[in-house]
């Protein structure tokens, strides 16, 4: 039997002391400030005046406060990392879920200037649908102090939240996320935007924002999602966004950009997300640039009268799930290339352009496609029964030169073909071409005979067992 070592006094001492002191210090859990504590009671109020906040939640509101109102533990200075408080670090408004519960706004919500002065611990800001009234609910003065530590303001869906953007949006240098859909923000993107060199998502996608945006994005070095559209930007769109190696989305969409699509783009290779409809940008054709951005999974130039064909550039963009190409006022015909390489494409729209020619045979090897429209073009020619297998997911409306050989296809019965004309006896194929003449050769003859008889034989089969 191994001898055991007596333990030492000092040591038996030593472990007492550390016992007694982890006894105390968590029979005695760090508490929010009584003056914290009534601001946030305060805040909660100003959102929903309706619940009865005190009562409800009576204790410690870091240890026992409603969903959304969040803390952390906070020492006071590097030097002395022992001295431990703590503070609000979170608050959300604004119910989502029931996942995500946050205390509900009720219709007289108004935006506590408590906020932005009594939380300096706050890293997460986040309001959603809170102010829908009519009437209009002003942003107070935000402080230069506010909140250093700030990593994410979000206020999403509130349109009766008014104010200038440079207002909301202040040097927060440590701010990673800005994300602010939906509100009454109006004015240009403050300058503030180009220090905040820490942010990944800058998201100020349908507010009332409008003007040219002189802002350069390039010291955004982490920025991974820039979203400015529904708004009324004008003037030519940043050469800047081409400076941000890491950015994943892009979306300018429904704003008044015009010009042409910066070539910069270009440089975004690792963009997954490029939505450019609905601006006027000029005739400069699709660009070709798309080709080198092989990330890409949804593309969409809809409602720009970019003009030109439908450039060959679809060899290495084999994952692309989206493409938007309509109302472009494109010409020519439509590259069977598109569907020899995008084999997993879902959606591809090139209606309501000026294509001609025939719907390309090879768009018969799309077969994760949801939906191919052409409708409102100048295609012609026979429809062939490869993409008849398409039924409604193939809408071909409005190209009256285009026919269907068979007469059961012409009125559609749920297909996408509409009223197509059944093609004449010139537009189908010759039946010659595949009707085996005497001449033919013995062995033409013995190559297709044996499948014949096997299919005929399965159908006698099949008569005898009915």
């Amino acid at each position: 039997m191994a001898e055991l070592h007596p333990i030492s006094t000092f040591t038996l001492l030593l472990l007492t002391t550390l016992l007694s002191s982890f006894v105390i210090s968590h029979s005695q859990p760090l508490l929010l400030s009584s003056a914290e504590q009534d601001s946030v009671y305060r805040v909660l109020d100003s959102v929903n005046p309706d619940v009865p906040w005190r009562k409800l939640f009576p204790d410690d509101l870091c240890s026992n406060g409603p969903h959304g109102v969040v803390c952390d533990f906070f020492t006071a200075n590097d030097t002395d990392p022992d001295v431990v408080s703590v503070h609000v670090s979170e608050l959300s408004f604004g119910y989502v879920s029931d996942f995500t519960p946050n205390p509900p706004c009720s219709s007289s919500a108004v935006l506590s200037p408590l906020l932005f002065t009594s939380f300096p611990f706050l890293r997460k800001l986040f309001f959603y649908r809170c102010f829908n009234q009519t009437a209009v609910v002003n942003v107070p003065d935000i402080p230069a102090s506010f909140a250093p530590s700030l990593e994410e303001l979000v206020f999403i869906d509130n349109p009766s939240l008014v104010s200038p953007l440079s207002g909301v949006l202040r040097n927060f240098t440590n701010l990673r996320r800005a994300v602010l859909t939906g509100n009454g923000f109006y004015g240009s993107v403050p300058d503030a935007v180009a220090d905040m060199v820490n942010l990944e998502e800058l998201t100020l996608a349908r507010n009332k924002l409008g003007g040219e945006v002189p802002v350069s994005f390039e010291k955004l070095k982490k920025l991974k999602v820039l979203d400015l559209g529904g708004n009324s930007f004008a003037g030519k769109a940043p050469e800047s966004v081409g400076e941000l190696p890491e950015l994943l989305k892009l979306d300018l969409s429904s704003n008044a950009f015009t010009g042409e699509i910066p070539a910069s783009l270009g440089n975004l290779r690792r963009l997954e997300l490029l939505d450019l409809s609905y601006n006027r940008f000029n005739s400069s054709g699709v660009p070709v640039f798309l080709s080198e951005m092989t990330e890409l999974k949804m593309v969409s130039l809809c409602g720009n009268k970019l003009g030109g064909q439908i450039p060959e550039i679809w060899s290495k963009l084999g994952g692309i799930l989206g493409i938007g190409l309509s109302g472009m006022g494109l010409v020519g015909e439509i590259p069977g290339s598109m569907g020899v390489y995008l084999r997993n494409v879902r959606y591809l729209g090139l209606d309501n352009n000026n294509l001609e020619g025939t719907v390309p045979q090879e768009f018969g090897l799309l077969e994760s496609v949801n939906e191919i429209n052409l409708e409102n073009n100048s295609l012609s020619g026979r429809v062939s029964f490869s993409a008849a297998k398409f039924g409604h997911r193939m809408k071909l409306y409005g190209n009256p030169e285009l026919c269907v050989d068979d007469e059961g296809l012409r009125s559609g019965k749920g297909l996408g073909f509409g009223e197509l004309k059944v093609c004449s006896t010139e537009q189908r194929p010759n039946a010659a071409h595949f009707t085996v003449h005497a001449s033919s050769s013995s062995s033409a003859v013995q190559a297709v005979a044996p499948s014949m008889v096997i299919v005929f034989l399965m159908i006698i089969i099949m008569l005898m067992v009915n």
